[in-house]
């Protein structure tokens, strides 16, 4: 048995702590304020923007998982880093994984950002469709994460951090456009399309593609990432930031969008992932498309985002610890096997239906 510390219990900290002591790891769980009877291993309530406290609670541990806000992050890792831990995260904005990926250079442990679901499973998927090409000329990978009955003109429920949807719509999108690296505006570079017979718009928004256009560089010309939503959001999102220039003020935008759209328990994940290009001289396209729901693990009915992201995350956490997966160094999601990772305890959760 190794032991994992879990840094921040809320929905998606405390499913992922709950479903890695259900595979067998044990776990100790830290966030602000917790209720000790509230899970079925050791909590503590801590300050965790203390690096000295931090390196103090990580001691003895063998990996850290940080479901923290990603500002903290890169104080994790190299915490993490100086312990030589492995060190998982769930963490979407960029200059987070690039110093992170610095830490990794010299790191004794593997240190992966980005295990959530995009960044996270998604490039996992892309990067499947990808391999079965002779020669793949474009990538398009859409996520979702919304209410399954949508209202007012928003068409929202804020089921994820605010602070992290504030940072993809606010921060410069990285793709990957005839073959050069380029970075795009948010909110941008709208496209309709159809899940079930559902309309949704999709734009870009920061982080999606984690480190997907260094990795396809000279080999796919076009990978782009785009956020799904219900049709018009996009134009709301843009009034709220740019002409009320809520862009300036990013922690109020959060809080008063998480106060007009608060979560929702029946909320839907949408996944659609193309790729095109040939496979023996002939132009072809592969989809991967799902509408993922809730589903009931750890004895209780959890959200779509919450049990996508914890289940993905476990399941790398797994695969490094049974030896799938490489023990040190960087790890990037798109090198980790799609049919592997599906095979795992929590993996097999996105094969349900």
């Amino acid at each position: 048995m190794k032991k994992v510390v879990v840094l921040g219990l809320g929905k998606v900290g405390g499913l992922a702590a709950l479903l890695l002591k259900e595979v067998g790891f044990d776990v100790i769980g830290f966030d602000q304020t917790v209720k000790a009877s509230a899970f079925p291993f050791e909590t503590f309530s801590a300050d965790l923007s203390s690096p000295d406290n931090l390196a103090t609670r990580l001691k003895g541990s063998d990996a850290v998982l940080s479901c923290l806000p990603y500002h903290l992050n890169t104080m994790v890792a190299t915490t993490a880093h100086a312990a030589g831990m492995h060190y998982f995260d769930l963490t979407e904005d960029v200059a987070t994984t690039k110093s992170i990926m610095e830490l990794a250079k010299t790191s004794k442990g593997v240190m992966a950002p980005q295990c959530g679901l995009a960044p996270g499973f998604v490039g996992i998927v892309g990067a499947d469709l990808i391999s079965q090409f002779d020669e793949c000329r474009s990538c398009r990978m859409r996520v979702g994460a919304l209410p399954q009955n949508p209202t007012g003109l928003m068409g929202y429920s804020f089921n994820w951090s605010p602070e992290g949807v504030v940072n993809e719509y606010l921060n410069d999108c990285e793709v990957l456009e005839d073959g050069e690296i380029k970075w795009v505006s948010p909110m941008e570079w709208k496209e309709k399309l159809y899940i079930d017979g559902v309309e949704l718009e999709a734009f870009t928004t920061s982080g999606g593609l984690g480190t997907m256009c260094e990795t396809y560089l000279g080999k796919v010309p076009n990978i782009d990432y785009k956020t799904m939503r219900y049709p018009g959001h996009m134009d709301q999102m843009n009034f709220f930031f740019h002409e009320l220039l809520m862009r300036e003020r990013r922690q109020q935008a959060g809080e008063i969008l998480i106060n007009a759209k608060p979560p929702v328990d029946d909320d839907i994940v949408y996944v659609h992932v193309s790729a095109e290009g040939l496979i023996e001289g002939k132009l072809q396209r592969k989809e991967f498309v799902r509408g993922y729901k809730p589903l009931e693990l750890a004895g209780t009915l959890r959200t779509a985002i919450a049990w996508t992201t914890s289940s993905s995350v476990v399941a790398v956490i797994k695969m490094v610890f049974d030896g799938t997966l490489p023990g040190s160094g960087f790890l990037k999601q798109e090198d980790i096997p799609l049919s592997t990772f599906l095979k795992t305890e929590t993996g097999k959760n996105y094969t349900l239906k």
